[in-house]
Order: structure tokens, then C-alpha cells, then sequence
């Protein structure tokens, strides 16, 4: 494949996902509600133009909320999932396959069901509720548990097993499955609780909220200021982790950084938007088709490839099935799947020497 200059190709992400993001606020179950009515409605957000009457400023502010956290997910999910694979050096390591994702669901998911009883917040949406926050701290001790176990079952001798990471990764999507699935047992006769629940295992965009975009996007930019201080490192990382200490690394600060980070953009992820695998898969993986093996540029370009890919995605169904659209992360799996198989089917000679 032709490698594109990563400044083009970042001017081209840039403007496809502008596109992509125009027609997305253009749409919704309120056909009178256009573009121009959403653009008001944010200067009216910003105190540049008066509020719009009746239902249509909230219906179109929910529509920006909806925007800006699945370019907040995309970009946290494809930026875990280039780290992730910068620090394992495999291509077929993401936060989904290696249970980081599920890790962070099942946090989630234990916190709601700690809090249900006293506070209503993730039913009825009570922003002044400690409940974002809790969930987030939830979701990131869930998503870097299964980082440390992923990591301490995979690394024999200092050296990383990809067979056997992605075995425990396997085992890992299980076992959370499980309990995520004994979590909504028990939580059956609760209607809203279960709803919740459900929120968070097959992901959700709609009806989000001011605070989740404050969530995502603060997050992401403490997350990104961890991109300069791992980039070349990750680059040397390549030649494996002996060969970046001889050449000056400090391979145990790059490694845990880089992986510390990875999980704090899955918390976010899950914490705003529930589980939604395979982004952090594919985006990097195209990114290194295109531009190289670089992680100077494959960090930077995550951030506007996972966006593309997410809100594409999003678009494309929207204009499929209409208003009643598949939750984001069934709609991913059934892309991301196709994927991986493809992926290992090109890798097959290279998996078969595991």
C-alpha cells in the first residue's frame, strides 16, 4: 500500500471527520430540526445567539453532546489501542481482545450496582451526583487490573508472549463476561438499573450529557500530553525491550506509562460511553498501513482516525436504519470481527511460528 505523508493523510482525516460531523448533527428523529438550528442552538450554548424556543434547543444540544462524546470515545479507544500495540509490538493487541475494555465495563457495571440503591444519578441523570466520577475512578481501576494481569501472565523473563497474551486476553473477556452477565441477574427486576447495565455492556451515544463530554475530553487531554514523552521511545521499543535499554530507554518508566495511559483512555471510553470494541483494533492498523510503522505519527493520527471510524460508523447506520440504530458496540463488533479474522488470515504464517 502507498504510504501517505502524515500531515496530508491528517488534513484528510481532519476533513472527512468535519464531514462526517456536519451530516451527523443534521440528523436525528426530529426531522425539523436542521443543521443551522444545531449551529444556533451551540452559538446560544456559547451566549452568542439567543436560545431557541421550546423543546428545540435541548433536542439540539443532545445532538452536539452526542457528537462530541463519540469523537472524544474514538479518539480515546484508537489511542489506547496504539499504545497498546506500540508497548506488546503486535499489531493484534487492542484494549477489547486484551480484555482492557471489559475490565473497565466490569467496574462500571459494579459501581452502578453499589450506588443504585442510594442515589439516582445514572437513572435520571443527575449531574450534581458524584456518580460520573465514581464511575470513572470504577471503570479505570477495572481497565488497569486487567492491564497488570494481562501483562504479568504475558511477560516471561522480561520478554512479552503475544500467544499467551492473547490466550489471557481470551480468558479475561470470559471470566468479565460472566460476571458482567451474574451483575445483570441480579439486577433483572430493576428496570432502570437494567437498562443502566445493558448502557454499559453494548455501549450507548445518544442522550449524553454536558458532564460526559467534560469527562471524555479532560481525560483525553491529560491523556495526550503523555504522547511526546513515549513516541520515539515506543519507536525504539521494536527491536525489543533489551535493545531499547542499551540505547539509553528508561524501558520500565515508557512501558508503564504507555500502559497506564492506554488504560485511562478505556476508563474514559467505558465510563462515558460503555463498551465499544474493535476501534482501538482497526484505527492504528490502518494508520500504520498508510503512514508507516512510526508511533511519532501513528499516537497523533489515532486521534482523528478513531473519531472517523466510530462516527463513520455511526453515520452509516443512522442513514441505514433509520432512528432505531444497533448500539454502537454490537455495530463495531460486527465490523471489528471481519477484521481480526482478516488480520490473522494475512498474519497466518507469522501466528503459526508462535
Amino acid at each position: 500500500m502507498t504510504q501517505r505523508h502524515p500531515i496530508r493523510l491528517g488534513v484528510i482525516l481532519a476533513a472527512l471527520l468535519i464531514a462526517i460531523a456536519l451530516v451527523s448533527l443534521g440528523l436525528g428523529p426530529a426531522a425539523s430540526i436542521g443543521l443551522g438550528d444545531v449551529l444556533h442552538a451551540a452559538a446560544a450554548k456559547c451566549g452568542l445567539a439567543e436560545t431557541m424556543p421550546g423543546s428545540v434547543q435541548v433536542i439540539a444540544e443532545l445532538r452536539l453532546y452526542r457528537l462530541f462524546v463519540s469523537i472524544g470515545v474514538g479518539a480515546a479507544l484508537a489511542l489506547s489501542g496504539a499504545l497498546l500495540q506500540g508497548v506488546f509490538r503486535n499489531q493484534l493487541a487492542s484494549p477489547s481482545i486484551i480484555g482492557v475494555t471489559s475490565g473497565a465495563s466490569l467496574g462500571a457495571s459494579l459501581m452502578i450496582l453499589a450506588i443504585s440503591s442510594s442515589s439516582s444519578f445514572f437513572l435520571v441523570g443527575n449531574a450534581a451526583s458524584m456518580g460520573p466520577l465514581l464511575v470513572t475512578l470504577a471503570a479505570f481501576i477495572g481497565a488497569a487490573v486487567s492491564t497488570v494481569i494481562v501483562t504479568a501472565f504475558a511477560t516471561t523473563g522480561g520478554r512479552i508472549s503475544v500467544p499467551t497474551l492473547l490466550l489471557v486476553g481470551i480468558a479475561l473477556n470470559a471470566i468479565v463476561g460472566g460476571a458482567i452477565a451474574a451483575i445483570q441477574r441480579f439486577a433483572v427486576e430493576e428496570a432502570d438499573l437494567m437498562r443502566a447495565l445493558m448502557t454499559w455492556t453494548f455501549g450507548r451515544l445518544d442522550d449524553r450529557a454536558g458532564y460526559q463530554v467534560v469527562t471524555i475530553w479532560v481525560g483525553l487531554a491529560a491523556a495526550v500530553m503523555v504522547i511526546p514523552r513515549v513516541a520515539t521511545e515506543l519507536d525504539l521499543f521494536a527491536a525489543g525491550e533489551d535493545d531499547a535499554h542499551t540505547l539509553g530507554v528508561d524501558t520500565s518508566r515508557v512501558k508503564w506509562l504507555s500502559l497506564g495511559c492506554a488504560a485511562l483512555c478505556a476508563a474514559l471510553a467505558v465510563s462515558v460511553a460503555g463498551q465499544i470494541g474493535f476501534i482501538g483494533l482497526i484505527a492504528p492498523h490502518v494508520l500504520r498501513r498508510l503512514v508507516g510503522t512510526s508511533n511519532r505519527h501513528v499516537l497523533w493520527l489515532s486521534l482523528l482516525a478513531g473519531p472517523v471510524l466510530l462516527c463513520g460508523a455511526e453515520l452509516g447506520q443512522r442513514l441505514v436504519f433509520g432512528h432505531s440504530p444497533l448500539p454502537p458496540g454490537v455495530i463495531m463488533s460486527l465490523i471489528g470481527g471481519p477484521f481480526f479474522l482478516m488480520l490473522l488470515m494475512r498474519n497466518r504464517s507469522s501466528v503459526e511460528g508462535w
